[in-house]
C-alpha cells in the first residue's frame, strides 16, 4: 500500500526537503498530487530524484545521480554547447565552407575545364596533322568527337540522368 499524506509539510518532512521545495517542484510540473489531492511519498520521491539537479538537490546526490534524466539532459546540453562552439570556431577560422559557395566554385572549375577541353582540338589539330601528314580538318573532327564522348561520359558519371542539372537524358 502506498504511503500517502494530505499535508505538503508532512510530505516534505518524509522526503527530507523543505515544503518550499515541494511547492516549487509542483509549480514547475516536476511532481503532482494524486487525483484525491494527497501526496504519494514513494512516487513523489522517485519523480523528484529523476528530475533533480545533481548539483543542487540532496535527493539527487549519491552514485545514481549521473543516471537521472536531468543529469543526462545536462550532459546532452553541454555536449550541444561544446559542438556549437566548435562549429563557431571552425567557421571563424574559415575551416567551413558555405555549400552554395562551394557548389558555385565547383561549377566554375568544371566549366573552365570543359571549355579548355572543347577548345583543345582546334588549337592542336594543325600541329598534330603537320607531324602526321594528315588532313587537319579531319583530325580536328575526330579529336572533337572523342572529346565530346569523354565529356558526356564524365557528365553521366558525375550527374546521372534524373538527379539534377539541365541536361536531358538523351543528350
Amino acid at each position: 500500500m502506498p504511503e500517502l499524506t494530505a499535508s505538503t509539510r508532512e510530505a516534505a518532512r518524509r522526503l527530507g526537503v523543505s515544503d518550499t521545495a515541494i511547492h516549487k517542484a509542483e509549480r514547475a510540473g516536476r511532481i503532482a498530487r494524486e487525483p484525491d489531492g494527497q501526496w504519494d511519498i514513494d512516487k513523489t520521491r522517485r519523480r523528484l530524484t529523476e528530475t533533480a539537479d545533481p548539483v543542487r538537490s540532496p535527493l539527487a546526490s549519491g552514485a545514481g545521480a549521473e543516471g537521472t534524466p536531468f543529469a543526462r539532459l545536462k550532459v546532452a546540453q553541454l555536449a550541444l554547447k561544446v559542438e556549437a562552439q566548435r562549429l563557431s570556431l571552425d567557421e571563424t577560422k574559415r575551416r567551413l565552407v558555405d555549400v552554395t559557395e562551394a557548389n558555385a566554385a565547383l561549377d566554375e572549375i568544371g566549366s573552365t575545364m570543359r571549355d579548355a577541353l572543347l577548345n583543345w582540338p582546334a588549337r592542336v589539330s594543325g600541329l598534330i596533322a603537320a607531324e602526321l601528314g594528315v588532313d587537319p580538318h579531319l583530325l580536328q573532327t575526330i579529336l572533337q568527337s572523342h572529346i565530346n564522348d569523354l565529356l558526356t561520359e564524365a557528365a553521366d558519371r558525375f550527374d546521372p540522368a534524373g538527379l539534377g542539372g539541365d541536361r536531358s537524358p538523351d543528350a
